[in-house]
């Protein structure tokens, strides 16, 4: 599997997390640091900062990738359709939460299958049932 880090560093606990959650070792992880100015278009932008994951087509449309999304909503956002667009599918992402006891940490809520998402939401759009 291999990370792309939009967000902060994970910390060796959160890796240990991930691995046990998807089963398969951590081949690499690739931190791109995520900077924006606020007075240009976004999507540009966000092109760019896809662009620094450094794979090819054929890597982003077969190689296992999870991502950790960027804090600021509009760029993960518009970051998420950069990357389908470019995988054919969405990615899963890591969700972080804090522990709730002194200092402020973060753990692995879960990891979260995006594109199984997509595909049950599709199923309700043809049923009644919400």
């Amino acid at each position: 599997m291999i990370i792309l880090n939009f967000g902060h560093p994970l910390t060796e606990d959160q890796q240990r997390q991930i691995a046990e959650r998807i089963i398969e070792p951590i081949e690499a992880i690739r931190s791109i640091p995520v900077r924006i100015d606020e007075t240009k278009e976004l999507a540009p932008q966000v092109i760019a900062i896809a662009n620094q994951a450094n794979l090819t087509t054929e890597e982003w449309q077969t190689l296992p990738i999870l991502i950790n999304p960027p804090g600021y909503s509009p760029v993960a956002t518009a970051l998420l359709a950069e990357l389908h667009g470019r995988m054919g599918h969405f990615p899963s992402l890591i969700r972080l939460r804090p522990r709730h006891h002194g200092a402020t940490e973060y753990e692995v809520a879960e990891i979260l299958n995006l594109q199984r998402l997509r595909d049950h939401a599709r199923m309700r759009r043809f049923s009644q049932s919400y």
